[in-house]
């Protein structure tokens, strides 16, 4: 789903400045596919031994393969010993047949040893790309997230590790394989009989796959195409999935329907175009392979009717035949999966190397905190785009233990604050230092450590109210989660509810009300305790009753620690040690509670303006 912006900050949304990671100018160019094999060798090269030791396998399976033509040969010679010799009749062949069941069985042994020996190294590579990625896409900025549209990303990445198996195991099991064999057998004929059988063998070979490279590189298109397609009306699926409540409340269920099945559509006529292709590419494969066939049999016939092949020749090449033809039937497919495969890994690939806007600086060391820190903004300038600024020249501090609340309308970039804070952008001018140390300086992981949030649109992961909370501490005790939700005072509808904390919250937290979703919340950060605490628009879902009740808990919470209050209901502020106005990206006023009702300006205009409505 796409990340929402803040109602309390609504340039969120805006696109991004020209350059910036995410961006169409800043996309990457196009990668080779030699290049995607180079980026991926390195995955599977961690596993050498198994990659030679899987390839020895390969080949042993390869000659056993072609083995056992040559004894079928010899096997068919041998029925053709004159019936006075019966040693040799009984002997013989029975040595042969033995002989053939065992190539054959060492030709199916030598397969499943190279499966069982190289299966470590590929799912080992799947599974670090995988996870690379993953860590990766947590490292990118707010931007690229807020831009994203989750289902076609999903979809790429499932792809790309997929892409990994279909791989490896088309490129180290079918081709190099069959190149070994085509190898072999043409210098077997070519030994064994005249070189015209090696030519039309060759010949075929060069034809065939000619013309599978050629149509493949051809039709590849239709099916990126449909890849993407897919992802696109994969992507709108599971976007109006997620804002399922929104389309009940505009009655747009057949409007969103229309809209998926016309992604539909799109697909269907590309699949049409590439099915018709692939049959054109089947038929055209199949042609050049009756047509060596027939030739390669026509000569051997010959031979064998001048004198100068036996009946076994016959049999070796027409086995020969069949064993080159039948994994050759299925280049099209292996070359088409192959090049799939690559531009499934390049879009993975060119999503891992997707620039991390925010990044920490080299050497940089973990924020230093020993008790509770001054946090100060210091002639602060900050724009999502250039043409448009959402803050100018802001300065301010929070004292060390001490609260600080920031109001305003919408849009006057209180809530860029919080996010400045956090470091999912970085300031264009001016620095932001908590403890004395500019946070651009420090790790990013350090400084989120430091701080805990609650945001007033909390999204809450599909799992039990028990997960969600622990989330602000991982390996926290039953007690402790208990602890800090009787804090957050949502203990009791917890355990009245029939599983109790073990009770699933559905997909974005949409089970609980709003209220509930944002008393987790408080819960989740009263666990975490960190020496800074940010409190946007805290208790926004709150009732009047319980937002009274859960003002006590959060001053609690709020002791000796470094507070930044992000406000709209100014009842909720009164307390604070300053009170910062802020309009146009500006403080246009600053004081305590008393003091700005005292100044008779925008905030006492404010005031006035709250305490009228609450009245009715």
């Amino acid at each position: 789903m796409r990340s929402r912006a803040s109602s309390a900050d609504s340039s969120l949304a805006m696109p991004p400045m020209a350059g910036h990671p995410g961006s169409p100018a800043a996309q990457a160019p196009a990668r080779s596919d030699w290049d995607t094999l180079k980026r991926l060798f390195p995955y599977l090269w961690d596993y050498k031994w198994r990659v030679v030791a899987a390839l020895t396998f390969v080949l042993a399976a390869k000659l056993g393969n072609v083995g056992v033509p040559l004894l079928l040969k010899n096997l068919v010679d041998a029925m053709s010993l004159k019936p006075g010799n019966v040693q040799a009749v009984l002997v013989v062949p029975a040595a042969l047949l033995l002989g053939y069941g065992l190539l054959r069985l060492s030709t199916s042994l030598f397969t499943e040893l190279r499966e069982l020996v190289f299966a470590k190294a590929t799912e080992g590579a799947a599974r670090k790309i995988s996870l690379e990625v993953f860590r990766h896409l947590h490292a990118l900025s707010l931007r690229f997230h807020l831009e994203r549209q989750t289902g076609g990303m999903t979809r790429d990445i499932e792809r790309g590790t997929r892409g990994v198996h279909s791989l490896i195991s088309y490129s180290l099991y079918s081709i190099i394989p069959t190149l070994f064999e085509v190898g072999l057998v043409l210098s077997i004929l070519a030994v064994k009989f005249d070189i015209w059988f090696a030519w039309i063998t060759l010949a075929a070979l060069v034809l065939y796959i000619t013309f599978t490279v050629t149509v493949t590189e051809w039709r590849t298109k239709f099916r990126k195409q449909m890849n993407e397609l897919d992802s696109t009306a994969h992507s709108r699926a599971i976007d109006s999935l997620l804002n399922y409540e929104t389309v009940k409340y505009f009655n747009n269920e057949n409007f969103e329907a229309t809209r998926y099945d016309e992604n539909l559509q799109r697909y269907r006529r590309a699949a049409i175009k590439s099915q018709t292709t692939l049959s054109m590419l089947n038929t055209g494969q199949q042609l050049i392979i009756a047509v060596g066939l027939v030739a390669m049999l026509w000569r051997a016939t010959q031979g064998v009717v001048d004198g100068r092949m036996t009946l076994g020749d016959l049999v070796m090449v027409n086995a020969f035949m069949i064993q080159l033809y039948i994994p050759l039937g299925f280049l099209g497919v292996i070359y088409r999966e192959i090049k799939q495969s690559l531009t499934d890994l390049d879009k993975m690939f060119t999503l891992m190397e997707k620039e991390r806007e925010i990044a920490d600086e080299p050497g940089a060391l973990p924020i230093r905190i020993d008790a509770s820190p001054v946090v100060r903004f210091e002639n602060v300038s900050f724009a999502y785009e250039a043409a448009r600024p959402i803050l100018k020249n802001v300065s301010f501090e929070i004292p060390p233990g001490k609260t600080v609340a920031v109001v305003g309308s919408s849009g006057a970039g209180k809530s860029t604050l919080a996010r400045l804070l956090f470091r999912f952008y970085d300031v264009q001018q001016g620095r932001i230092t908590i403890a004395g140390q500019d946070i651009k300086h420090v790790t990013q992981a350090s400084v989120r450590q430091a701080i805990g949030i609650v945001p007033q649109d909390t999204v809450l992961f599909n799992d039990t109210v028990e997960y969600n909370i622990a989330y602000g501490k991982p390996g926290a005790s039953r007690e402790e989660v208990e602890a800090a939700a009787r804090a957050a005072r949502i203990h009791d509808f917890i355990v009245s509810t029939p599983l109790g904390y073990n009770t699933m919250v559905g997909e974005r937290g949409l089970k609980l009300s709003g209220g509930e979703k944002q008393r987790v919340a408080i819960a989740r950060t009263l666990l975490k305790n960190p020496p800074v605490v940010i409190f946007d628009e805290a208790t926004s879902a709150l009732d009047s009753a319980n937002e009274r009740a859960i003002q006590a808990e959060l001053r609690t919470a709020a002791q000796n620690k470094t507070t930044l209050v992000i406000a709209h209901r100014l009842s909720t502020v009164v307390d604070a040690h300053e009170i910062l106005v802020m309009e146009d990206g500006c403080i246009v006023e600053r004081g305590t509670h008393a003091d700005l009702l005292a100044m008779g300006q925008k905030y006492a205009r404010m005031w006035t303006l709250q305490q009228s409505a609450s009245d009715f």
